[in-house]
């Protein structure tokens, strides 16, 4: 097992932790990962987009003039998709963008994107993060004695709720429970600050799936 270091929220060390090979130390596989993201994506989409086709618009019963004799193209409706007013062609219409992806690749992906944040040196392990009340300032202060300057995104072990609101202020920073982990957050932010707990329970979490 790769042993990593964890750190105080003033980013001193404090000691050295065992963690799992088989969620932060695999080969990263980018078209997994790709993949997943892909589907996380997707699934999101509620798909209730609609238009009207030409049979669905209100009016145009009647025939707009008659088929000969006055010079212009023959009409049939005013509700014709040719016409300003009329149906759409071939519109979006509610659908589902689902796709369904085997709980192994879920895992695969996920993993794979830990360990390369690992790898990069972009995975920060703090032995414990609250505070008694919620401040941005407190937050800010934190991020500074870790050195993050970049997009990082906190990894916390329970609701940890005034740690939360004293990121939600921080467009940079983002929050997510251990459990709750996904491949997207992992990918769109540039730094990981998992709490010491989090960490075991994250284990837990892709050790079980």
């Amino acid at each position: 097992m790769p042993k990593v270091q964890v750190v105080n929220i003033a980013g001193e060390p404090v000691e050295e932790i065992e963690i799992s090979a088989e969620i932060f130390g695999v080969e990263p596989n980018t078209v997994v990962m790709h993949t997943a993201a892909e589907a996380q994506r997707a699934n999101a989409r509620q798909g209730t987009h609609s238009t009207l086709g030409r049979s669905e618009v209100r009016g145009g019963g009647r025939k707009p003039w008659r088929q000969k004799g006055t010079g212009r193209a023959r009409a049939g409706t005013s509700r014709s998709p040719l016409w300003r007013g009329g149906g759409v062609i071939f519109g979006p219409k509610p659908r589902s963008y689902r796709k369904a992806l085997p709980r192994k690749v879920k895992r695969l992906a996920l993993c794979s994107a830990l360990s390369g944040k690992l790898r990069e040196g972009n995975c920060i392990i703090v032995d414990k993060l609250t505070f008694e009340t919620p401040r941005t300032k407190d937050m800010l202060q934190v991020l500074g004695a870790l050195g993050v300057t970049v997009k990082a995104l906190l990894v916390l072990d329970g609701r940890a709720d005034n740690v939360r609101l004293s990121a939600r202020n921080l467009p940079a920073v983002g929050t997510v429970r251990a459990e709750s982990l996904n491949i997207l957050d992992v990918l769109k932010h540039d730094v990981l600050i998992f709490t010491k707990d989090a960490i075991v329970r994250t284990e837990e979490v892709l050790g079980n799936a």
